[in-house]
């Protein structure tokens, strides 16, 4: 970060950066949480998430306003201009990921009481280590300004679609051969879809961090693998008498 002949410039700018990196561990640590509630059933976790997201709320408010009294005092300019419109995007992306969280956090109790399949819960594990991943690591990217791995970070987000496609289809599957646990499912099914979620605001703040450094922008084009728009459920055959 460039140093300004105003000292108060810079911790203005200094605040931002510090809210960021707030907002960030705190929105890693919603996502872990909720989704460690899901596996274990445990409500008062769950409750916790969903009480805990008021923070991130605060925290976009926060940045939001100090953005607007930086622009009107300083008319900031190039690097200074890119760093604050870099603040505002990605709080906001940071207050969606905490938003998605709590949806899954609020989940929880359904889920407990229909009869959650472990073994699928699992999956949705493995899902979110891939998306907290890919959140850890563009939030780096934002801590230390560098851009080498930013486009290969955002690339990976085709792996979180191709699993969350590959979940969306077991699910399915599992509603149509037992009508039972369609509640539990589709609970599941809304849990997976958060997920995969946070990993599109992960690549929303990659490309955030690019501009902010570089001041170019990142390719238009990026892998997107969620195919789950294109499954069909096919009712079993009925022999007909």
């Amino acid at each position: 970060m460039p140093q300004h002949t105003v000292a108060a410039f810079d911790e203005e700018l200094t605040f931002l950066a510090h809210k960021i990196a707030e907002m960030g561990g705190h929105a890693e640590r919603m996502v872990s949480g909720a989704v460690h509630a899901l596996i274990h059933s445990d409500t008062e976790e769950a409750q916790r998430i969903v009480t805990s997201d008021l923070y991130l709320d605060e925290c976009q408010r926060a940045i939001d306003d100090k953005a607007v009294e930086i622009i009107a005092r300083r008319q900031p300019m190039a690097s200074d201009l890119r760093e604050i419109i870099a603040a505002i995007r990605i709080s906001a992306d940071l207050e969606r990921v905490g938003d998605l969280s709590k949806n899954t956090a609020k989940r929880v109790l359904a889920a407990a009481d229909a009869g959650t399949n472990i073994r699928l819960a699992r999956g949705i594990e493995h899902l979110n280590e891939l998306a907290l991943g890919q959140l850890k690591d563009v939030l780096d990217a934002f801590g230390t300004r560098t851009v080498d791995r930013l486009k290969l970070i955002r690339d990976r987000d085709d792996e979180i679609d191709a699993m969350y496609t590959s979940l969306f289809r077991e699910l399915l599957t599992y509603m149509m051969e037992d009508p039972r646990k369609i509640t539990a499912c589709t609970h599941l099914l809304f849990c997976a879809k958060n997920i995969e979620r946070i990993g599109d605001h992960a690549t929303n703040i990659a490309e955030s961090v690019y501009y902010m450094v570089s001041g170019d922008t990142m390719p238009t084009y990026r892998p997107k693998d969620d195919t789950s728009h294109r499954i069909v459920a096919n009712p079993p055959e009925v022999d007909d008498e």
